[in-house]
């Protein structure tokens, strides 16, 4: 049984609120850094506090990505996770400029980030649920069209009211209206965005995807094997306990227990899993355990990509604020008019790039058909790599948007033609769970970046953010060289295969 093939307006209807769900982290991108500024925190602090965001993701899509392919209820078995993740990110957006305190607009951005994770994991397993292959690089695309949208509007959004008359500036350790009033916009649209596509959109039930896939599951079918104990997992075990070790004894950052806790974390869920999968059990941890340690091998290969792009993408985000305000600007001083106007021009910066993201959607997939998927993606990195670089060439500010043009044609492709070359790779009942495992291959480098960016900053750089920028082009680059030899098959649908 083959697929229905849905109309545009279905695939609007059920990628618009993914609008919403960009509202909330073009907000966040944008904006905290700035947040936690005023509050009090200084620059080289500011990647540990940003360790909320890829710790989450890390916890929380593959957990929600397992359950909503085992949920079904009334509602569906994404949309119930739309609506609690849609609901929280409201309440956080509210709260979180309007906190009296450091810590708490750090508690803030853990629940903001939590929540968006929980609503937008299901997002992309959504697509793969309800389109047939062919049809999924539009809805991909337009996914990263109304990303585009979200974001364009969200990230300039203290800017535009500060030209309508909004308050622009505020004492010392408070943030300016500007900025406040935009969060409470923010938290409208992400919650009305998310509840028109539940309303508007329905669901196929597990029963009628494994008809639809039935051929595609028997070819890309898993084979598990027990597991047992890699000498890969061993090498992180020690790689932790060494990091760890020279990090307490030469007192280094901080910030490097993160990485610590990561590679030890990593030995600990495979040696329990592999424990209770001798036991006899099979659990959530179990079937993660085995799903990741058997991913499809483009899967793999994407994974070494993902890696060193969202590495830069997170070098951007956290440093861009800083590095635009002092280098561009001429001022560290959060309560400075000069600073303020670098912060708010951030935000058209980003703007700026995720408006061109959002026109380069709809043309990539073209693109893609005419020189394949891997070399498509690969020009957009390079360029996403010579715009983060640009930045320590340019010293007038308004050039910036040059460099954000190139910076958008990578986040366009980012957004898009990964998950178009791994939804087909996917049996149709794993669809959530290794589109949450995917996502680890995007909060890990994150992680890591968060943990040793601080570092280098201040130690290599004198601490000048600046160069956390071209750190961030390097790695686009790198995610570009790492696609020469990609293969491409993402021209075996379910069609071909029969």
């Amino acid at each position: 049984m083959q697929q229905p093939v849905l109309r545009t307006h279905q695939i609007v209807n059920m990628c618009l609120g993914f609008m919403g769900i960009q509202f909330g982290f073009a907000l966040q991108n944008a904006n905290v850094s700035r947040i936690f500024q005023t509050l009090g925190a200084n620059m080289d602090e500011l990647a540990i506090l940003w360790i909320a965001a890829p710790l989450t993701g890390l916890l929380i899509q593959p957990i929600i990505g397992y359950y909503s392919d085992r949920t079904w209820t009334r509602w569906g078995r994404r949309r119930p996770f739309f609506f609690a993740g849609a609901l929280l990110s409201a309440i956080a957006l509210f709260i979180m400029p309007n906190s009296p305190a450091l810590w708490i607009a750090v508690a803030m951005l853990w629940l903001l980030d939590a929540a968006i994770n929980t609503s937008m994991e299901p997002f992309r397993a959504y697509v793969g649920d309800n389109l047939p292959p062919k049809q999924r690089p539009l809805g991909y695309a337009l996914q990263s069209f109304f990303i585009g949208v979200g974001a364009v509007i969200a990230s300039s959004l203290p800017w535009l009211l500060t030209a309508l008359g909004v308050s622009n500036e505020a004492a010392e350790g408070e943030l300016p209206n500007s900025v406040i009033y935009s969060f409470y916009f923010g938290g409208v649209v992400f919650f009305s965005a998310v509840l028109y596509t539940i309303v508007t959109t329905d669901e196929y039930t597990p029963e009628q995807l494994a008809q639809f896939n039935r051929t595609n599951d028997a070819r890309v079918a898993l084979d598990y094997q027990p597991l047992t104990l890699q000498p890969w997992q061993i090498a992180l075990l020690l790689s932790g306990l060494l990091l760890g070790a020279a990090t307490y004894v030469l007192g280094w950052n901080k910030e490097l227990w993160v990485l610590v806790g990561l590679l030890s974390g990593g030995f600990v869920l495979f040696a329990m899993a592999g424990w209770l999968q001798r036991r006899g059990t099979d659990n959530m941890v179990v079937s993660l355990a085995n799903d990741i340690a058997h991913m499809p091998p483009m899967m793999r290969r994407l994974a070494v990509v993902q890696f060193f792009t969202w590495f830069a993408l997170f070098s951007m985000w956290i440093y861009t604020t800083s590095a635009v305000t002092g280098f561009h600007f001429g001022s560290s001083d959060v309560s400075s008019v000069s600073y303020n106007e670098g912060a708010n021009w951030v935000g058209v910066l980003f703007s700026a790039y995720n408006g061109v993201g959002m026109l380069a959607a709809l043309l990539l997939p073209l693109l893609a058909r005419k020189f394949g998927t891997p070399a498509t993606h690969a020009l957009a990195l390079c360029f996403g790599g010579l715009g983060l670089i640009s930045f320590y060439l340019i010293s007038d500010p308004q050039w910036l948007l040059a460099s954000m043009i190139l910076v958008g044609i990578a986040w366009a492709s980012i957004l898009s033609l990964p998950y178009a070359l791994l939804s087909n790779c996917l049996p149709s009942h794993k669809m959530g769970t290794y589109m949450g495992i995917f996502n680890l291959f995007i909060v890990i480098p994150q992680l890591i970046a968060a943990s040793v960016l601080g570092l280098l900053v201040s130690q290599l750089f004198d601490n000048q953010p600046i160069f956390a920028l071209v750190i961030g082009g390097v790695s686009f680059l790198v995610a570009a060289a790492s696609l020469i030899g990609f293969n491409d098959d993402s021209h075996v649908t379910h069609e071909d295969a029969q």
